[in-house]
């Protein structure tokens, strides 16, 4: 597993969107793309970055939750608006505590294209 080829611009009706493509991954994995995308994250300006992040079947478990709170607290500055894809029941539980601990406010969307469409308008 690449992160390099896990996190990506890409670009939706002119806009540029972070995606960040954690889906089907082991948990191990997901720690390696969240510290790759944490670079690419803070090095742009603040309040600029849409991302969009794909956690469909992806593993967890208490290091991931753990870095993942880290990971999105401290993205806070320079996301503009984030959506998620693939928050299933259980997840929904984790995603709860992570908007929680890090006091921001992310979408969960079940299709892509919503979230993408989303995205733009913010």
């Amino acid at each position: 597993m690449n992160p390099e080829e896990r996190v990506k611009f890409i670009e939706h009706k002119g806009k540029k969107i972070l995606f960040i493509d954690m889906s089907e991954l082991l948990e191990e994995d997901v720690i390696s793309v969240i510290e790759y995308a944490k670079k690419i994250i803070r090095s742009q300006p603040e309040g600029s970055l849409l991302t969009l992040t794909d956690v469909t079947h992806a593993r967890y478990n208490a290091k991931v939750v753990s870095a993942m709170q880290e990971y999105v607290k401290g993205n806070k500055p320079y996301v503009k608006a984030a959506a998620v894809l693939g928050i299933n029941p259980i997840k929904r539980i984790i995603f709860n505590k992570i908007m929680e601990f890090s006091q921001r406010e992310l979408f969960a969307f079940e299709d892509k294209e919503k979230a993408l469409e989303w995205l733009i308008k913010q």
